[in-house]
């Protein structure tokens, strides 16, 4: 479930980049694919930190030289799989909510790999001011979050550990820099976001963390792509698989300049870009999906069809590349 997901309208002026990035290593190199794409668009967001140090870093330029490479940001994991789905990207990254939310009205899109999520990568937060304390104090109160996203999962979840149910709060669907701005006014009496936006708003002093996802079950990102992608030319795909793992190499042994690309890139404060690079598993390959991540994802689906959030529920096998 769950699912580093700030649209320009989402930049937070109280944060101050201060790095540059460094791009002058580039491990990623060329090689043939069996079937040439003419060009590949990519779907990213401030989630996606390997897709962004990739984007900086020119390594999909650079591992296809003869590519058209395009990159298309966008505000949520719903809103990147919409434009899959719709063929206006070949692929994206999302955390898992999304995917499941996606297939159950769906959306035609393709497992291309999966990642562990970040440590504590979701969080509910309210004001420092706010007296609550804890999940079980949510009751009847409005919580903002966005629809379909992994966070709407996460709040699900953490909803359960307390022994309250959907019908115990108030959703207000919003996008995280809606959320935020109503956060801060007293619109709404708590926020289930993921990073950036917890890092960022815990930071800033305004906030405080009453539930993170260090309590919830196992999560993942994932890489979608479309069908045809996929199926027409899985050379390709493993390409793509291999550009992702030699960006996540480069994280690793980067993490200064890594946080400085992260910093420029999205408009947040360095500090808040090492505190979530800081939360990246190290090593955090990307592979094809198992089946213990399909089981996750049935899982979801399960959860949320139970509690009457999904209408469909999905079989997530049907969706799965097995990388070869």
């Amino acid at each position: 479930m769950k699912s580093i997901y700030f649209t320009a309208a989402i930049s937070i002026s109280l944060f101050a980049i201060t790095g540059c990035a460094k791009t002058e290593e580039q491990p990623v190199k060329s090689t043939a694919t069996s079937k040439q794409i003419q060009s590949l668009t990519i779907g990213y967001q401030k989630s996606a930190l390997k897709l962004i140090v990739a984007k900086q870093n020119r390594m999909f330029e650079q591992a296809f030289p003869n590519v058209k490479v395009e990159w298309k940001e966008f505000a949520t994991g719903p809103q990147t799989l919409e434009a899959l789905s719709a063929k206006s990207i070949d692929f994206g990254y999302t955390l898992d909510g999304s995917v499941v939310t996606a297939l159950s009205e769906g959306k035609q899109l393709k497992y291309l790999g999966f990642e562990q999520a970040f440590n504590k990568d979701h969080a509910i937060l309210v004001l420092r001011s706010n007296p609550v304390q804890n999940v079980n104090e949510l009751k009847g109160k409005r919580i903002g979050l966005n629809k379909g996203s992994s966070a709407h999962i996460f709040l699900a979840e953490a909803l359960k550990t307390a022994n309250l149910t959907w019908t115990d709060i108030q959703p207000v669907w919003l996008e995280p820099a809606e959320a935020r701005t109503a956060l801060t006014k007293g619109k709404i009496d708590a926020w289930a976001v993921w990073e950036p936006y917890t890092s960022a708003t815990e930071l800033s002093g305004m906030a405080k963390v009453i539930f993170d996802s260090g309590n919830s079950n196992k999560s993942y990102g994932f890489y979608l792509a479309q069908p045809e992608l996929i199926n027409n030319d899985p050379e390709s795909a493993k390409k793509i698989l291999n550009v992702l793992n030699q960006t996540d190499k480069w994280i690793d042994s980067h993490q200064q300049e890594a946080s400085e690309i992260l910093s420029k890139n999205i408009t947040i404060n360095l500090n808040v870009a090492a505190q979530v690079i800081g939360k990246k598993p190290m090593p955090n390959p990307v592979a094809p999906v198992t089946a213990e991540v399909v089981k996750s994802q049935q899982d979801i689906s399960n959860f949320l069809v139970e509690w009457k959030i999904l209408k469909n529920n999905i079989e997530p096998q049907k969706y799965v590349w097995d990388g070869k």
